[in-house]
């Protein structure tokens, strides 16, 4: 072997060992990323198998949204069923931007110009209510991620003053995607529903269910409708919840229900006195 040829292939071995390195090191990085916590920590408590808990905010009252936010795991926003609009949300988020419980509000569809206003002031969820069909859903999913993995758009807002100048890189991994199920064409559809890529969770709405079946909710018909719901929601990878916090321990499926909205307070606050598993005044769930 010439000297020139061994010089030749001396670099080409060092060249690979510097490769070998570069990827050794991309691929721990890519680990570190993936096992690092979320800013939104209601879907790491929902991801490690634990329940959540919300309170119901449906009126502008920054010193009574500020309070609560210290004991929840998330808000539950309510703009289906209050008068409540963004620039209102918006100045509540912003009030006491580092509370306990992570933003989402359950908006009344899955409209574009609602899911881009709710995640640029800040929400790192949305809720959205009566899905019948994959329609709905996989419009929520359209617009509630940036590409390429979906259609938000980039826009201004408050939301990087929120959860930091990475939050375009780190948005998709934190944001939730709860559909409700309500009656019972969106209970045949269930497993369909649940498998939209981008639908994270898949809630009853309860007393809804209830009155679109005709069925009491201690009726064995009705508990059909919500064990099929389960099942095909399991079935599909995705977690299962039920909006009525009464669900969440001693019924038959309280061990796989995760997400409610209301609930117990992670630090056994007490808002006045109330039944924490109340639905809010003016609004059954």
């Amino acid at each position: 072997m010439t000297r020139l040829a061994f010089i030749r292939r001396a670099l080409l071995a060092f060249a690979f060992i510097a490769i070998c390195g570069v990827l050794a090191g991309a691929q721990q990085q890519g680990q570190s990323a993936t096992e690092a916590k979320l800013y939104n920590t209601a879907k790491q408590k929902l991801l490690e198998g634990k329940q959540v808990f919300s309170f119901t905010q449906s009126k502008f009252d920054i010193k009574d949204y500020c309070e609560r936010a210290k004991h929840y795991d998330y808000t539950w926003f309510e703009m289906q069923h209050s008068t409540l609009e963004f620039k209102d949300i918006e100045q509540m988020i912003a009030a006491c931007p580092h509370a306990s419980a992570i933003p989402m509000i359950r908006l009344p569809d899955a409209q574009e110009w609602h899911i881009q206003h709710a995640t640029d002031i800040g929400a790192l969820g949305v809720i959205i209510p009566t899905v019948d069909d994959v329609d709905r859903a996989r419009e929520a999913a359209k617009w509630l991620r940036y590409p390429p993995v979906a259609r938000r758009s980039s826009g201004g807002g408050q939301y990087m003053s929120l959860w930091g100048r990475s939050y375009p890189q780190t948005a998709n991994d934190n944001m939730l995607l709860v559909v409700m199920i309500e009656t019972p064409t969106g209970v045949a559809n269930a497993y369909d529903i649940a498998s939209v890529r981008g639908v994270d969770v898949v809630i009853i709405g309860n007393y809804d269910l209830s009155r679109f079946s005709g069925f009491p909710q201690d009726d064995p018909r009705y508990q059909e409708l919500v064990k099929k719901v389960h099942d095909d929601t399991l079935r599909a990878g995705k977690i299962f919840g039920q909006a009525n916090a009464r669900y969440a321990t001693g019924y038959p499926l309280s061990e796989d229900s995760k997400f409610f909205q209301n609930g117990p307070s992670k630090d056994g606050w007490k808002p006045g006195g109330a039944n924490a598993n109340a639905p809010p005044p003016g609004e059954r769930n």
